[in-house]
């Protein structure tokens, strides 16, 4: 039993972007069951963009699943980007899930943004100024949220979708100064405290491919900056280590990596 998710994130689109990635993504059918986006979809967050967003990813022949990004935050239009993206059948997720039905079995994702906040040994602490206290209930709540939505789901394969990153090992390569703003521990936790198959984020546009939260969950950082592709394929079931790559424009062409 192996279910193919295709993912990528931190696409920024916006009218100059559009049709970068259609010829891709209509090829999906043949490689991969599911599209999951990991947030960062438009540059500045706003309702045209978001309609930039629609056209790209709305409409495929198999199911898109989101959570936002920081971008997708910076206007203060979020409800009209959720609203253009669901109208457009793309499921947004934000501390819920979805079960979906695929070839190989019942796909479970769970989804949030996540937040900043650090990782073990180096974060940030609920002491001291208010400001400092709101930000790290901000990561615990989001990550709380994660963690309800991945126990709660009915399924045959398990899915953590994240924006921020649940562990440092895909932060390789940011500067160290900023891991704080890029991930936190408590996504790690979160994932870990479930079955999960496969953990998948953005945001850290310098950073590496791949890492292990401390429970054993592959995490992947599939931000486009990072894959350089237009997705990247992975096999979650009997196939634990096969990820594919499609490259943008290229029809049908597509390559392993180890």
């Amino acid at each position: 039993m192996v279910i193919r998710i295709a993912a990528v994130g931190d696409v920024h689109l916006d009218e100059d972007v559009v049709g970068r990635f259609r010829p891709a993504l209509e090829e999906l059918p043949q490689c991969a069951d599911v599209l999951l986006l990991a947030g960062d979809l438009t540059r500045h967050g706003t309702e045209a963009e978001a309609r930039c967003v629609a056209e790209e990813f709305g409409g495929l022949a198999v199911p898109v699943v989101t959570v936002l990004g920081n971008h997708d935050h910076q206007c203060d239009q979020v409800p009209q980007v959720v609203k253009v993206l669901e109208d457009a059948g793309i499921t947004v997720l934000e501390g819920n899930g979805v079960v979906l039905d695929c070839a190989g079995g019942r796909l479970g994702i769970a989804g949030v943004k996540g937040f900043g906040g650090g990782f073990a040994g180096r974060c940030a602490s609920g002491f001291g100024e208010p400001e400092m206290k709101a930000f790290v209930r901000t990561t615990n709540e989001s990550a709380e949220r994660l963690g309800t939505a991945l126990r709660s789901l009915d399924c045959d394969m398990l899915v953590a979708l994240t924006h921020y990153s649940p562990v440092p090992d895909t932060l390789a390569g940011e500067p160290l100064e900023i891991y704080p703003f890029l991930g936190s521990y408590q996504l790690g936790q979160a994932i870990d405290s479930a079955p999960t198959a496969l953990a998948l984020h953005g945001h850290a546009h310098a950073g590496t491919e791949r890492g292990t939260t401390p429970g054993g969950v592959r995490v992947r950082n599939v931000a486009h900056p990072v894959i350089k592709q237009a997705y990247s394929v992975f096999h979650v079931g009997d196939q634990l280590d096969t990820d594919q790559v499609s490259p943008i424009g290229q029809s049908g062409s597509q390559r392993s990596w180890s």
